[in-house]
């Protein structure tokens, strides 16, 4: 007889939102609970009292970034300096772990999605996959031999600088880097740039032009970079507007420009670049693989 999986509390942490899910795999999910991300003492308490009442044999976190990933770090499975107000330094890891007593595992809220849809999605079977992520920031997971690509830190694809639009004088929203990708294409930085959220802009206009120009910059240069099997970009911005997917695919094809392996590349971009498999809950679900995969690993 099969056994079947382990439990895993599988908690994804994002900049507006965190989501609860006690679940084995996508056709097993338990309990799922949607928690608003506020400071973090609040945020983590109300997280507590959630899984004060559930039974699980791990925790699985996906948390938006920076994090230290690094074990041997004295600050581990802590957030390191983000844009997110009042996170810096906050210890997710010990904290959790001295509470529960279970094992929690730790990655990327974006590296989560990633394993996720390689476990579960449209990147099933594949050994290197990305996804993307637009919202209050933007986050890229890239997996490559089946495992997300870790240096020294975490990749931080999202703050990559790309060639600008003719014209485009915006300075950009991120903090750090002002005109990076994600200063320029997050949800605060489309609201900063146009003067209203993401959701409230018209579905087309030239302010959509510049958002798939700065889009395709960065898929461009992870395409030269990993020639991904698929990549899934998801997050609340494209979410809403799926339309954009036709654009994208064309201005990256224009932008690989025929080059050399990448043109039969760019002909495939129709199954090769789209949303996540699992949609919308790509994110939650990648809480329950790093759980998973921490479990395995240990």
């Amino acid at each position: 007889m099969e056994c079947a999986a382990p439990l895993i509390a599988g908690l994804e942490l994002g900049g507006t939102k965190c989501v609860a899910l006690l679940a084995r795999g996508p056709e097993d999910v338990r309990a799922q609970q949607r928690i608003a991300t506020r400071d973090p003492e609040t945020t983590l308490g109300a997280i507590e009292a959630l899984l004060d009442g559930w039974q699980f044999d791990a925790i699985g976190v996906a948390a938006f970034g920076p994090i230290e990933l690094d074990p041997a770090r004295p600050d581990f499975g802590s957030v390191t300096a983000t844009t997110k107000p009042g996170w810096t330094g906050t210890d997710l890891v010990r904290r959790l772990e001295r509470r529960y007593g279970k094992p929690v595992a730790i990655q990327t809220d974006v590296n989560g999605a990633a394993l996720a849809e390689g476990r579960w999605g449209a990147a099933r079977g594949m050994t290197s996959h990305l996804y993307i992520t637009i919202g209050t920031g933007v986050g890229v997971g890239i997996v490559t031999g089946g495992a997300p690509v870790q240096g020294v830190a975490h990749a931080e694809a999202g703050h990559m600088r790309v060639p600008r639009a003719p014209g485009d004088s915006f300075p950009g929203w991120c903090r750090f880097h002002g005109d990076c990708v994600e200063g320029l294409i997050s949800g605060p930085a489309l609201a900063e740039r146009f003067g209203c959220a993401g959701e409230e802009l018209p579905a087309a206009g030239p302010h959509w032009d510049l958002f798939v120009h700065d889009l395709a910059g960065l898929v461009h240069n992870l395409v030269v970079t990993f020639a991904p099997q698929r990549i899934a970009i998801g997050g609340g911005v494209l979410n809403a507007r799926p339309h954009l997917f036709g654009p994208l695919r064309r201005r990256l094809a224009e932008s690989i420009g025929g080059y050399g392996s990448l043109a039969a590349y760019a002909a495939e971009l129709d199954s090769r670049l789209g949303p996540p498999g699992l949609g919308g809950m790509a994110g939650p679900l990648g809480a329950v693989a790093v759980g998973l995969d921490g479990l395995r690993a240990g």
